[in-house]
């Protein structure tokens, strides 16, 4: 790298200009751009407070901002969706200390996309990217500290990031393939005949209380971010008991990134009853949260999965991505895909632990994969 560049670390997103970290981060995925960060670190839902002090890596040529990496000082494990609590258990067994740790990623965004941002059209992008991976082993280095992991990395980086003591983890979620449909129907006629009927049967059941419509730009107001932020609180206490983002974040996200977000939401004799936040990408929407003021069959389906392929089929997106888990969405049509991240060690021998434990989990993914995609309910060819 020439000696015109260097690495520097910033405290705050707002260290840097919006337009420059924007020009490294591209336009195809809205969680790595400043509008998104900088939602999370304003609203106090992102925090040293809350243990995610930003550390965010920029590189520079004679002052200019040619890289950056979403970067944060950790000490847990939560929201992250790429686990590591086994491991931070058994290196504390052992003595160590495992917390703090660096993470390079989107806050509880189980979202791929770039992580190491430089723009596509920058001069030797590919040395850049490695000088930004090296960048987080050495700043882990320096602090003194167990480990860096950069989670949900694209599978470009994952490769490059191999080479730079950074150990490739293999995972999956499952996604749907927008293969040209001009219509939900056209999708139907792909599947079995059995299949076909369940999903009929399903959305004619969700839709016969609630009456659903999908908001963009202007038509979301904040009478519907009051909504969908009880809804979201309501899910949160029933399934993890902890909420990481607050009502804040969501007033500054529909303001900062109006053009990108696609919130469906439900209603019930006039009341509002529950509502899907949808992120719409470069070739992507991106399903976020969801929540329920009420607990009708199918309902979570049609607003989640059902009204997100509408979407994506009417806008002629060629991916929805609904989030983490949920092998139920495999015969909904959301098919296995691979997510991969990348994880650097300090300790040698428990890093040799990690890399054989890493080996033998790409193996078990791989072949459930190959598994649950046979499950998928699609036509078979004959």
């Amino acid at each position: 790298m020439p000696d015109s560049f260097s690495l520097k670390v910033v405290s705050s997103i707002h260290r840097v200009e919006a337009a420059a970290w924007d020009a490294c981060a591209g336009t195809s995925n809205p969680f790595v751009s400043h509008a998104f960060l900088s939602a999370l670190e304003d609203s106090g839902s992102v925090s040293g407070e809350n243990g995610w002090q930003p550390q965010h890596l920029l590189l520079e040529d004679a002052g200019r901002v040619v890289g950056g990496a979403p970067l944060y000082l950790k000490n847990h494990s939560y929201g992250e969706y790429i686990f590591d609590w086994g491991w931070a258990q058994a290196y504390e067994r052992a003595g160590g200390r495992y917390y703090p740790k660096l993470q390079c990623a989107v806050p509880f965004t189980p979202v791929t996309g770039p992580r190491l941002l430089v723009a596509e059209a920058e001069p030797q992008r590919e040395e850049l990217q490695r000088a930004l991976a090296t960048g987080i082993v050495e700043l882990a280095r320096q602090l003194k500290i167990s480990s860096a992991h950069v989670t949900f990395a694209t599978e470009a980086e994952h490769e490059l990031m191999a080479g730079e003591e950074l150990m490739p983890r293999l995972s999956e979620q499952f996604h749907w393939k927008n293969d040209g449909y001009g219509t939900f129907d056209d999708f139907l006629a792909a599947l079995s005949s059995r299949k076909r009927k369940t999903i009929r049967r399903e959305r004619e059941i969700a839709n016969e209380r609630v009456k659903i419509q999908t908001l963009t730009g202007d038509n979301i107001t904040s009478c519907h971010w009051d909504a969908f932020f009880r809804f979201y609180m309501n899910t949160s206490d029933r399934k993890w008991g902890q909420a990481y983002l607050n009502r804040e974040f969501f007033a500054l996200l529909g303001e900062r990134l109006k053009g990108a977000v696609v919130l469906v939401m439900g209603e019930e004799n006039g009341e509002l009853v529950c509502g899907a936040l949808n992120l719409r990408g470069g070739d992507t929407l991106f399903g976020r949260n969801w929540g329920t003021a009420v607990d009708y069959p199918m309902l979570h389906f049609e607003v989640c999965y059902y009204r997100a392929m509408d979407f994506a089929i009417a806008e002629k997106l060629a991916w929805v991505e609904a989030g983490a888990q949920g092998e139920h969405k495999i015969q909904r049509g959301y098919l296995p895909r691979r997510t991969y991240s990348n994880h650097w060690i300090a300790d040698r021998g428990f890093r040799a632990g990690v890399a054989d434990f890493l080996k033998r989990e790409r193996a078990a993914v791989t072949q459930q994969m190959a598994e649950l995609t046979e499950l998928g309910p699609f036509k078979r060819e004959s």
